[in-house]
């Protein structure tokens, strides 16, 4: 959930067409990841990858990394591909597919609009300490994708 809501943290501090493409990228390429695990596609490290892909979003935010817009709609895809391996791989055999799909693409998606909510909601309490407070909740994230590394979490 934290890797989710940081892509919308991520994408409200780029700002502009980010706001909508990095997202977009997201659910693009955890679809693409839904599939491989979904038809039984092995892919070494998921859980690192999703583990590392909440240090490295939750660190962008907190260091205010503006990375080229491509560049980040890759680098959130290349983690994307990864949290939907995870989902597609648990697919339970009687579920529908579409049904299940649906399900996770659309969770993700309020997801990560509730992160560009809560962009949005520290930008609304004070212009002059928002980056402060925006980089905070990413180091946070950092810090808690730290402790599922660790196995603390």
């Amino acid at each position: 959930m934290l890797a989710m809501i940081a892509v919308g943290i991520l994408a409200y501090q780029i700002g502009g067409r980010a706001l909508w493409f990095v997202p977009l990228s997201f659910l693009l390429f955890m679809v693409v990841g839904g599939t491989l695990g979904a038809t039984g596609v092995d892919m070494p490290h998921v859980e690192l990858g999703i583990a590392l892909s909440v240090v490295i979003l939750g660190a962008a935010i907190a260091f205010g990394i503006a990375a080229p817009l491509l560049v980040t709609m890759a680098i959130v895809g290349i983690f994307a591909v990864f949290h939907g391996h995870a989902h597609g791989a648990e697919m339970p055999a009687s579920t529908s597919a579409l049904g299940y799909a649906l399900g996770f693409v659309s969770s993700t998606a309020l997801l990560h609009l509730a992160g560009i909510g809560i962009g949005m909601l520290i930008g609304r309490i004070g212009a002059r300490h928002e980056p402060a407070l925006v980089r905070a909740a990413g180091g946070l994230m950092t810090v808690a994708g730290l402790g599922v590394l660790g196995g603390v979490l």
